[in-house]
């Protein structure tokens, strides 16, 4: 049997759209680099939890732009992994983009 491995999807919210919009060039690029590493491998962020009193548990982070963007995704189907979901990228600056995506979620819901 020949198994070929299945690229996983990845999806932006439209908020995250906006986010990715913002950067400039170099940001984009290095964000670009993160994500392609995410469509090989979705665990390759950490697992988020409670930051600063805003939920985040089944959400992930990944670092671009020697960690100044952070990443924010979670996965879309525990059993097999095939999207990826994009809530946030933003600049690490007190905690911000988890504020930013806890809003998002709580909006979601």
């Amino acid at each position: 049997m020949d198994k070929e491995k299945k690229e996983v999807r990845i999806n932006f919210i439209p908020e995250a759209v906006e986010d990715y919009n913002n950067l400039d060039g170099s940001q984009r690029k290095s964000v670009n680099k993160e994500i392609d590493k995410l469509k090989a491998n979705p665990f390759a962020g950490r697992e988020l939890g409670n930051k600063d009193n805003v939920d985040l548990t089944g959400f992930y982070k990944m670092y671009a732009c020697n960690k100044s963007i952070r990443i924010v995704y979670r996965l879309l189907s525990a059993e097999k992994i095939e999207v990826v979901e994009i809530w946030g990228i933003g600049k690490r600056d007190k905690l911000k983009i988890y504020k930013t995506v806890g809003a998002r979620a709580n909006k979601a819901k």
